[in-house]
């Protein structure tokens, strides 16, 4: 299967997955809010139930309806059973109803024997969005890392299964759609530091052997700024060592130690990440965008941390 050279919001259905605590739900939230901006009719949907995508978006609890919280922007969180009830309303014309009773008890007693059936329910109503033409772009803050892969999967798990029916001719084209690099993409999200750093390469790898699925970029968060410049930052070695010290104090006529000493921690800092930044350029291949979003110094939740990401993602493709 070839990939395709389309740009991030190029595509109509991006999965933002990641190692937790890198920052996976606010890039989802800032992934979508860019793409509204631009435009885009956009849905972001929170598919782990303890997530907090409502707070990146400065809005209440999200439900499976979706809420437009911004012009052009949706937002709304997964329900497998909702999703199993739209199904049968959609497929086998069973009129939508509170409770499903028998075929709810049903419903919970295969999804816990056959793997899959939960993951296919959250996947095929995204893909079904994606398929009516609902939206321009659907943006998933999906599993972390360790379950990615297998919700990703799902359809073909579950086509590997059934051969024949209703259910075979529904994974076809989920499976049709989530390998179209033109159509799907991945988004993994991570931080320069060892741990994911070694996810996100594991992860990837996984991708790629296990599915079909294009990986649209891999996102790296929380980068800190690049304080001097080289011939600058030689200046400031030197005004480090003990006589270049006493000459700064002796000049500025107030003590400047503090101040040192945070910019050199901020140094040091940016400097025991570029290991990380490298190994992930050289993991990836030059085929995989790599994008860059700041370390945020404010609040990192709320509306303004998201519009500030979905800023510096903006000038990171160019946009």
């Amino acid at each position: 299967m070839s990939r395709s050279a389309l740009g991030l919001l190029e595509r109509r259905l991006i999965f933002v997955t990641g190692k937790g605590g890198v920052g996976k739900t606010s890039s989802a939230a800032a992934i979508a809010w860019l793409a509204a901006s631009r435009g885009q009719r956009t849905l972001v949907c929170e598919v782990d139930a303890k997530g907090n995508l409502a707070d990146f978006l400065g809005v209440g609890p999200l439900r499976f309806d979706p809420l437009e919280v911004r012009p052009n922007l949706f937002a709304m969180a997964m329900d497998t059973e909702a999703s199993m009830q739209e199904y049968l309303r959609l497929n086998l014309r069973i009129p939508l109803v509170t409770r499903l009773g028998p075929i709810a008890r049903t419903f919970d007693f295969v999804a816990s024997a056959a793997p899959g059936v939960k993951e296919i329910l959250t996947v095929g109503k995204l893909a079904y969005e994606v398929r009516e033409r609902n939206y321009d772009l659907v943006v998933v803050d999906a599993s972390a890392t360790g379950h990615v892969v297998g919700q990703l999967a799902s359809p073909v798990a579950i086509n590997d299964l059934v051969k024949v029916g209703l259910v075979r001719a529904q994974t076809d084209w989920m499976i049709e759609l989530l390998t179209d690099a033109n159509v799907t993409g991945v988004v993994v999200v991570t931080i320069p530091e060892e741990m994911p750093t070694t996810e996100t390469l594991e992860l990837l790898a996984r991708l790629r052997n296990e599915t079909d699925i294009d990986v649209a970029s891999v996102l790296v968060n929380r980068v800190l700024p690049e304080i001097f410049s080289r011939p600058e930052s030689e200046v400031f070695d030197r005004l480090r060592e003990p006589d270049g010290a006493a000459l700064l104090r002796s000049e500025l006529g107030d003590p400047v130690d503090e101040v040192v000493a945070g910019a050199e921690l901020a140094v040091r800092l940016r400097r025991s990440r570029v290991q990380h930044l490298t190994r992930l350029r050289e993991g990836i291949g030059s085929t995989v965008p790599l994008l860059y979003l700041p370390f945020l110094f404010h609040r990192a939740h709320g509306v303004r941390a998201t519009s500030v990401l979905a800023q510096a993602i903006s000038d990171e493709l160019g946009y």
